[in-house]
C-alpha cells in the first residue's frame, strides 16, 4: 500500500517541490498546507488517521505523535524537507534533494537485535562521608544503597542504608553487573550502647552492585566513565550536578533493553595465533575497553560496547562488522540517496554523514539562521559517525557522489576517522574529496560546504554489494580506472603485500601455518612460499612469527586480477633422499646442515653417522635400526622363571 506524504511549507517559508516528489513510487502526495501544527492541524490528524501517514515535519515531531496517540492511530513517520532542503540559499533547485530524502525516509532500517539489562537497584555511592551520606539519605527510598567511604573517625548512625569504610581497589562491569574489589574492608558493628564503631580491616572484599555513583574528586573508575552505562559521576561542589546525578541514578531501576551493536566472528578473527601477536587495532581504539584478548582472537562485552563503530571501521579481516544497522543496509542506503538524486535530474550530489544529535541540530540552526544546505549536498543520519571508515567513504564516491563530507560532533570518537581519512583519500586519488568538518557554529558548516570543489571526474555508478574490503576494491577500480602499478598507501593500511627477502628465507613455512587469512600459502609437492596479495590483511604476525626477519610488509592496493590468485615468492629446488630418490625438504637447507654438523659434532662424527642427513624419515629410521651401534636395540631378553626354578632353591624338602 503507498504511503502518504503529509507536505507543509511552515507558513510559505520554502518551496515544495511537488512534482519531483509526484515521481517516487510507493508514496503518494497531498496538497501543500501552511501550518498542519496550527490552524491546519485538522488536516493532520486525518491523515494520521487513515494511517501510512508520513510527515514532512520534524520540528513538531512530538506534537503529531501526541495527536496520533490521542487518536490512537499509529505514529507517523517524519521527514525534515525544511531543513535540510528547503530553507537554503539553493531552494529553488533542491527537487532533486527533496525526492531523494523522502525515498531515504521511506526505507525500512532492518529490526535491532537487542539483549535485556536487569538492575535490582543495588547502589555503590563512593565519596566523602558529607556528601555521599546526603545522596545515600535521599535514594534510600528507590535504591538499597551501601556508600564506601574512607574516613573511620565518625560511624553514622542512619541504619536505613548501609556503610562501608574501605580503599577501593577495582571496579570492573556495567549497568546490572559492577564487580568492585575493596581492601582494608571495615563494616559497622551495630551492637553495643553508645557510639557505632567500624569492625577490623580485611583486604581481598568483593561485592557486586547495579549502579556506581562515584562523588569523589578522584580518576574516573573507567576509561570514557560517560559512555559506561550505570556509572554516573558528578562533581561534589556542584549542587545542581549532584541533583541531576541522583535523579538519574534513581530511574535505573529495572529492566532495559540495549542493542547488539557489532557482530563477531572469532574464525577470522586476526588478533593471535600460536601466543604470537598480529592485529590489535581494536583493542587499540576502543574508548571503553569492551574488547579484550581472548585467545587467537578478540571478545567484545555488549553490556560495556557503547557502539562508537570504531572497532568494526578498522578490521580488516571483517571478524567485528557493525550490526546496528548492518553495513549491507548502509551500503544500499548510500546507493539508494545517489540513483535517487540522479533519478530525479539531479548531477554530482555530495554527501554530508551527521549523527542525530549534534549534527542534526548543527543543519536546523544553519538552515533558521544562515545559508542553510547548498541543494547539492544531501544528509544523511547516523546514530554515530565514528564508525564511517574508508570502505564506506569509498562506496559513497564510487556509488555516484562528486564529495563525502563527515560532520563530527565534540564528543565524536576521533581515533578511527583520523586513520581512516587519509586511507581512503589515497584509495580514492582526490584528496580533496573527502573531509572530516568539525564546525563550532552553523555560519562555519555553510562557508565549509559553499567554498568552491573541484568537479568530479564522470564514473559508472557501482552497485555496493558484499564485504567492505570487497567494496572498497570495487571502489578503488571504479574510482582510478588507470591504475597500471600498485597503489601505495599509509602505513597501517589493511591492504598489501609482503617482501620476502629469498637469501634469508629458509622455507620453513612458520609464516604459511600461522597466517590467519590465508593469504600465505605453500605447495605440498615443492618448496614454494605462495602469497595471495588480496587476502593479505597486513596483520604483521608472518613478520613476527618468521626465525629470519625475513619477511617486511607494504602497504599497498594492486587493483590487478593477478593479486586474486597464489603466486610463487620464493622456491627452491627440493632434496633427493640418498637411499630411495623421494624428495623431502629444501636442498640449500640440507647442505647447509651437513656443512654444519658432518665431522663437527659427536652424533655425526663419521660419514655413515653424517649420510643419515640425507635420508628422508623411513630410510634414517631403517639405517638407524639395521647399523652396528643400534639406537633400539634391547639386551637379551631374559628367561622366563618357572615353578622349578623357584623349588630348586628351597631347603625344606
Amino acid at each position: 500500500m503507498a504511503k502518504s506524504l503529509i507536505l507543509c511549507n511552515c507558513s510559505n517559508t520554502h518551496n515544495v517541490h511537488t512534482s519531483d516528489l509526484d515521481a517516487l513510487t510507493g508514496i503518494t502526495c497531498s496538497k501543500v498546507h501552511s501550518g498542519l501544527c496550527t490552524h491546519q492541524s485538522d488536516a493532520a490528524a486525518k491523515a494520521i488517521s487513515a494511517g501510512d501517514a508520513v510527515i514532512a515535519c520534524q520540528q513538531e515531531r512530538a506534537f503529531f505523535t501526541e495527536l496520533a496517540a490521542d487518536l490512537n492511530a499509529e505514529e507517523p513517520q517524519f521527514v525534515d524537507l525544511r531543513d535540510r532542503a528547503g530553507w537554503s540559499d539553493q531552494a529553488d533547485a533542491s527537487g532533486a534533494k527533496q525526492a531523494a530524502l523522502v525515498a531515504d525516509a521511506l526505507r525500512t532500517p532492518p529490526a535491532v537485535k537487542t539483549f535485556d539489562i536487569t538492575s535490582e537497584g543495588l547502589c555503590l555511592i563512593l565519596g566523602a562521608p558529607e556528601v555521599a551520606l546526603s545522596a545515600a539519605h535521599d535514594l534510600k527510598e528507590h535504591l538499597s544503597v551501601t556508600v564506601l567511604v574512607t574516613d573511620t573517625t565518625d560511624a553514622p548512625l542512619e541504619r536505613g542504608f548501609d556503610v562501608v569504610a574501605g580503599r577501593l581497589k577495582s571496579a570492573q562491569g556495567a549497568l546490572g553487573n559492577f564487580s568492585v574489589h575493596i581492601d582494608a574492608l571495615q563494616q559497622i558493628d551495630p551492637s553495643g550502647r553508645g557510639a557505632l564503631a567500624f569492625g577490623p580491616p580485611r583486604d581481598g572484599a568483593q561485592t557486586e552492585c547495579d549502579v556506581i555513583l562515584d562523588l569523589r574528586r578522584d580518576p574516573p573508575l573507567f576509561p570514557a566513565h560517560e559512555k559506561r552505562e550505570g556509572y554516573l559521576r558528578a562533581d561534589p561542589a556542584s549542587g545542581p550536578a549532584l541533583r541531576d546525578a541522583i535523579l538519574e541514578v534513581s530511574h535505573l531501576v529495572g529492566t532495559f533493553e540495549k542493542p547488539f551493536f557489532l557482530a563477531l566472528d572469532p574464525t577470522i578473527c586476526a588478533h593471535s595465533r600460536a601466543s604470537q601477536t598480529g592485529c590489535s587495532k581494536c583493542l587499540d581504539v576502543c574508548p571503553t575497553s569492551a574488547i579484550r584478548p581472548d585467545g587467537d582472537h578478540v571478545d567484545i562485552d555488549p553490556s560495556i560496547c557503547a557502539g562508537c563503530g570504531s572497532c568494526a571501521s578498522l578490521c580488516p579481516s571483517g571478524a567485528i562488522t557493525y550490526d546496528d544497522p548492518p553495513t549491507s543496509y548502509l551500503f544500499t542506503r548510500i546507493a539508494a540517496l545517489a540513483d535517487t538524486f540522479r533519478a530525479a535530474g539531479g548531477h554530482a550530489p555530495r554527501l554530508l554523514v551527521h549523527d542525530r544529535d549534534f549534527g542534526a541540530e548543527m543543519i536546523s540552526l544553519a538552515a533558521r539562521f544562515d545559508r542553510g544546505l547548498p541543494a547539492d549536498t544531501i544528509p544523511m543520519d547516523l546514530e554515530r559517525v565514528s564508525g564511517f571508515g574508508h570502505a564506506e567513504m569509498l562506496a559513497a564516491l564510487a556509488c555516484g557522489f562528486s564529495a563525502v563530507d563527515v560532520l563530527m560532533a565534540p564528543t565524536t570518537d576521533q581515533g578511527a576517522l583520523v586513520t581512516e581519512l587519509p586511507l581512503a583519500q589515497a584509495l580514492c586519488g582526490r584528496p580533496d574529496a573527502i573531509r572530516l568538518l568539525d564546525p563550532s557554529e552553523p555560519s562555519q558548516l555553510c562557508d565549509a560546504l559553499y567554498a568552491p570543489t573541484a568537479t568530479a571526474p564522470t564514473i559508472e555508478p557501482i552497485l555496493p554489494l558484499g564485504t567492505r574490503r570487497q567494496v572498497a576494491r570495487l571502489a578503488t577500480k571504479t574510482l582510478q580506472p588507470t591504475l597500471s602499478e600498485p597503489l601505495p598507501l599509509p602505513t597501517g593500511a589493511p591492504y598489501g603485500a609482503v617482501t620476502v627477502d629469498t637469501d634469508a628465507c629458509t622455507l620453513c613455512l612458520s609464516c604459511a601455518s600461522l597466517c590467519p587469512a590465508g593469504a600465505l600459502g605453500d605447495n605440498p609437492d615443492m618448496p614454494q612460499l605462495r602469497f595471495q596479495e588480496d587476502a593479505c590483511l597486513q596483520c604483521g604476525l608472518c613478520v613476527g612469527v618468521c626465525p629470519e626477519n625475513a619477511i617486511t610488509l607494504a602497504p599497498r592496493l594492486d587493483t590487478s586480477d593477478a593479486t586474486l590468485s597464489q603466486q610463487i615468492v620464493h622456491e627452491e629446488e627440493p632434496f633427493e633422499c640418498v637411499e630411495c630418490g623421494t624428495p623431502f625438504g629444501v636442498k640449500s637447507t640440507i647442505d647447509r646442515i651437513v656443512e654444519k654438523l658432518e665431522g663437527k659434532h659427536a652424533m655425526f662424527a663419521t660419514s655413515e653417522a653424517a649420510r643419515m642427513i640425507r635420508m628422508c624419515d623411513d630410510c634414517r629410521v631403517n639405517a638407524q635400526f639395521h647399523q652396528q651401534d643400534n639406537p633400539f636395540a634391547a639386551g637379551e631378553r631374559p628367561r622366563v622363571r618357572t615353578t622349578d626354578d623357584y623349588l630348586s632353591k628351597r631347603r625344606d624338602h
